[in-house]
């Protein structure tokens, strides 16, 4: 173990066995320290000691809440349901108002499959904090236990209108619009599917997680002080854990995530790079520098960074993603569509993905197949802007006579424009749509307006690259190029 954690060990056990030798000690003082040994090894992953240590402080100290609570969670991660249920009821009984408590409870005997006993518990911590989350949870999932699928889904959708980015709602939610017989919601939240457990406020598992010095526990808090957006608090634990282990890449990829988000992207990318010097095989610190360096167009760094991520982790389906796009920015769309491919045949839901394969099949010159892709994501995602416009732009203006079609790109962005609001990319289609039907005089006067506004809109590249096609409008000749390097989705 950590020399630091060593430490604090041997302290706590020396002050222990001190306690014992001495005659007299009151049994407080004693079920106190054998119980802060017991924290000390359930936190550095000891739990048949820390079950021994709290144990004797329940004995001498009967009535603290810590040490039955302890002990339901140890047994909770055994997989000794019962014994838990029976120490977490213990604990109940000492503080009956304890929401962490009632949550766990919960929890215990949803996983026994008694979901009419679980109920109560989650019910009655909802009671006590209204605006609990963890409780909502409980109650939704019991609910999707018990096939009553409306209340399910009541109690989901509230826990994300209260918190969005509560990822672990998701995919319950998702079996609950299933079980209502609403796919396309259902597929919706599936989709959506994040492994975040939705925990209760618990100051006694804070207190045991932060207990030892030493680089895993500073790391733990730090991802704390991320999941909260305290940017600055998060890079101050990473550090400290960088002092006990200097050489450790998950922390130093840790810290520049940390200082990605204070907005450092310099000493970010420091951080990052310090990682892949630590562990060439650590797949995250590969991936976040390959996206910094991509966000700055350096694309052929990127594809280093990516294909090292997925040479460690095959099934790293953000890095195979990034590593397509990057690949096509580069020229390489025929590589880039075994990537998107490969994407697309182990989850067919990858939005993404689909759409990047059709670019790369726009720019790879295999026009109708990417009319076909396009029409395929529309179909799939009818409220998804990006499939109906990436088709209304082939039909305005590719090169093969087979696909083109200015009359339907027309209705198609006439539809958008009804939806969305009006965009500079969305007029230059219409303007090369009215162009492909010969209609160049309204393809010129647009265009026009629409270099008026990225003028207006401080964006001269755009300016730029509009003009190109006004002069080809003014001589009255249509665009057949549908999207400049520079533009490519």
């Amino acid at each position: 173990m950590a020399p630091s954690v060593e430490k604090q060990i041997r302290a706590a056990h020396s002050s222990l066995t001190q306690k014992i030798s001495t005659r007299g000690t009151p049994a407080a003082e004693l079920g106190n320290a054998y119980g802060e040994l017991g924290k000390l090894l359930k936190a550095a992953d000891y739990p048949d000691a820390a079950e021994t240590c709290f144990r004797r402080a329940q004995t001498l100290v009967s009535d603290d809440l810590r040490w039955p609570y302890y002990l339901a969670h140890i047994y909770r991660d055994r997989g000794d349901l019962a014994q838990s249920r029976t120490e977490f009821e213990r604990a109940l009984v000492l503080k009956p108002d304890d929401v962490a408590t009632l949550f766990w409870l919960g929890e215990v005997a949803l996983a026994q499959g008694q979901p009419d006993q679980a109920e109560p518990k989650y019910a009655r911590a909802l009671s006590l904090q209204p605006n609990s989350l963890s409780a909502r949870f409980g109650l939704g999932r019991t609910a999707l236990a018990k096939q009553d699928y409306q209340k399910a889904v009541s109690y989901l959708e509230e826990v994300l209108k209260l918190d969005p980015e509560a990822g672990g709602a998701q995919y319950p939610l998702g079996l609950a619009y299933n079980g209502l017989g609403d796919s396309k919601k259902a597929e919706l939240h599936l989709r959506q599917r994040q492994e975040h457990p939705i925990l209760p406020a618990d100051p006694l598992m804070v207190d045991l997680e932060e207990l030892l010095e030493s680089p895993q526990a500073y790391e733990s808090r730090g991802i704390r002080a991320l999941n909260r957006k305290d940017w600055t608090e998060a890079a101050v634990l990473f550090r400290r854990g960088l002092e006990l282990a200097p050489s450790s890449a998950a922390l130093h990829h840790r810290l520049g995530t940390a200082l990605y988000m204070q907005g450092d992207q310099s000493g970010a990318e420091t951080e990052f790079e310090r990682a892949v010097r630590e562990s060439a095989d650590y797949s995250p610190a590969q991936y976040s520098l390959g996206v910094l360096l991509q966000d700055k167009g350096r694309h052929a760094e990127a594809i280093d960074h990516f294909s090292e991520a997925l040479r460690s982790r095959s099934a790293y389906h953000e890095a195979r993603l990034r590593l397509a796009t990057s690949l096509r920015r580069t020229g390489r769309a025929k590589e880039a569509l075994d990537h998107y491919d490969q994407l697309l045949a182990a989850d067919a839901g990858l939005t993404e993905a689909r759409l990047g394969a059709a670019v790369a099949l726009v720019q790879l010159g295999r026009y109708q197949e990417a009319r076909d892709r396009f029409a395929e994501g529309m179909k799939r995602y009818p409220d998804q802007f990006v499939f109906a416009h990436g088709l209304a732009r082939l039909l305005a203006s590719a090169p093969d006579d087979r696909v083109r079609n200015g009359a339907e790109a027309i209705r198609l962005v006439e539809g958008q424009l009804q939806k969305e609001q009006r965009s500079l990319d969305l007029g230059e289609t219409m303007a090369m749509a009215l162009a492909d039907l010969g209609r160049y005089q309204q393809a010129a006067a647009l265009q026009r307006d629409l270099i008026t506004g990225a003028q207006r809109g401080n964006v001269p590249q755009v300016a730029a690259r509009l003009a190109k096609n006004l002069a080809l409008y003014e001589k009255g000749q249509p665009c057949r190029t549908p999207w400049a390097e520079d533009e490519m989705p």
